[in-house]
């Protein structure tokens, strides 16, 4: 039933997922003469929506799910019925992979397990797609680059924000030399007290879990600035504490549920109102023992909530990044500065256009994959030296992320052969270069020393991002 399908054309059909995305592909896109045969591995939130609800609703002619895995049993039960598959369910990942044979593996575990069920995946015989980040650490980085070059399957990572029109807008002027070569570029996100503080409620607030933000949610940050300046990081120097969340909170409890300071806690969140979490997590808490509404300050919390990073890159741009986990609002500012110009832009900061968005339906909004919203126009400002400068509308919308979800899955499943000016599609290195930023800035701020990438893998730094 298979062909012969090179590495370049397989990266090409499927474009990429960059950073949390991932896949079935129209008929042959795979090689194949029929139905993709696919398995998911994790069935938390992320993986039973975008990678499972919303594949199996907008691409029934495609794929079809032979399989669902998980160690929690009562999440995986729900997990079949909130798809609405009919596949077997598995609590042992090794027999899915023996009985249902699948062409694809999709991996949306805990950060830290991903390497072993990609090479799981891999030995199998299976391409394999995993949500962002692609893993936690150099050594487990380098286990997926030998198993991809062992097993000649192919790994994709899911970059969904790369395709926003927003982004794509950036990435045209920049390709186009508008402010000519880049030398610097400043780059601050803010997540807010909603967003931000859900990610020290769960499993990604301890270091071995998630290898912390640097990791988990820069992956996204990181490989947008790899993608837009095209070339790899080379060198990494960074400053990093945890000042806010954990220990520094001044009470403490298990969860939100169970908390006696529920009336004195800015940080108080009332799971039992969110329906789709009581049923998904709090229902199947005796399994595994994982709290949703865990305490954002709890001792066991040892990420930073503090980020700051110098970034060099191989063509010798240098970039400034900050990450905020307590701001009041959620967006981000970026400027590239160049020989000719330079571009501002930004997202949702309020002040910008006097909006006053509320900051819990701002981050469900972004995470919506059903509803289709009218376009909005979000500006971004063109500088050129000796000129006026020119404020360029673009197009968005606000959810899936920002309208890159959607145009993710299309380009996968219904416009594979449409061209792709401007590079969406992503390889292998992409997803690892991506995550080696935030691993030298961790081992950067242990060592209180700049940290060189080519350390960490064998994957060495090219002026020109190859993927």
């Amino acid at each position: 039933m298979k062909t012969n399908l090179s590495r370049r054309s397989f990266l090409y059909s499927i474009g990429v997922l960059a950073a949390g995305s991932a896949v079935s592909m129209p008929n042959h896109a795979f090689g194949l003469t029929r139905k993709l045969r696919v398995v998911l591995v994790g069935t938390g939130v992320r993986g039973i929506s975008f990678w499972g609800k919303r594949l199996v609703e907008q691409y029934p002619d495609l794929l079809e799910f032979v399989g669902l895995s998980d160690i929690n049993p009562g999440r995986l039960a729900f997990a079949k019925e909130y798809m609405k598959v009919n596949c077997p369910i598995y609590v042992d990942f090794d027999e899915m992979l023996q009985k249902s044979k699948p062409d694809l593996v999709i991996v949306c575990t805990k950060d830290s397990t991903h390497h072993e069920f990609i090479i799981k995946g891999l030995a199998a015989g299976s391409d394999v797609l995993t949500e962002k980040p692609l893993t936690t650490d150099e050594t487990k980085a380098q286990a997926i680059l030998d198993a991809e070059r062992k097993y000649g399957k192919n790994l994709i990572v899911g970059f969904n924000y790369r395709w926003s029109p927003y982004m794509t807008k950036i990435k045209e002027l920049l390709q186009n030399n508008e402010i000519g070569e880049i030398t610097s570029v400043d780059f601050n996100w803010y997540l807010n007290t909603h967003h931000g503080a859900s990610y020290y409620r769960r499993w990604h607030g301890l270091m071995n879990s998630g290898g912390s933000l640097w990791v988990h949610k820069a992956t996204h940050h990181f490989d947008l600035l790899n993608w837009w300046i095209d070339s790899d990081p080379e060198e990494v120097f960074a400053y990093g504490a945890l000042e806010h969340y954990g220990s520094n909170g001044p009470f403490r409890g298990k969860s939100c549920r169970s908390c006696p300071h529920k009336q004195e806690c800015a940080y108080y969140w009332d799971i039992t109102k969110d329906a789709h979490s009581m049923k998904l997590y709090v229902a199947h808490e005796e399994h595994d023992g994982y709290i949703r509404d865990g305490c954002v300050y709890r001792n066991e919390i040892d990420i930073y909530d503090k980020m700051s990073a110098q970034i060099k890159y191989a063509n010798k741009v240098v970039v400034n990044y900050s990450l905020t986990t307590y701001s009041p609002f959620e967006g981000w500012r970026i400027a590239f500065n160049g020989h000719k110009g330079r571009i501002e832009a930004w997202l949702d900061i309020p002040w910008m256009k006097n909006d006053h968005l509320d900051q819990e339906d701002l981050h469900a909004a972004e995470m919506n994959q059903t509803k289709q919203e009218d376009m909005i126009q979000e500006p971004l400002v063109l500088y050129k030296n000796w000129s006026d400068y020119k404020v360029i509308q673009v197009a968005s919308e606000r959810s899936g992320h920002g309208g890159g979800d959607r145009r993710l899955h299309d380009k996968i499943f219904k416009n594979k052969e449409a061209p792709d000016p401007f590079g969406h599609a992503a390889g292998v290195r992409d997803g690892v270069m991506s995550v080696l930023i935030g691993i030298a800035a961790r081992k950067s701020i242990d060592a209180n020393a700049p940290v060189k990438i080519a350390s960490l893998t064998d994957l060495k730094p090219m002026p020109k991002r190859i993927s």
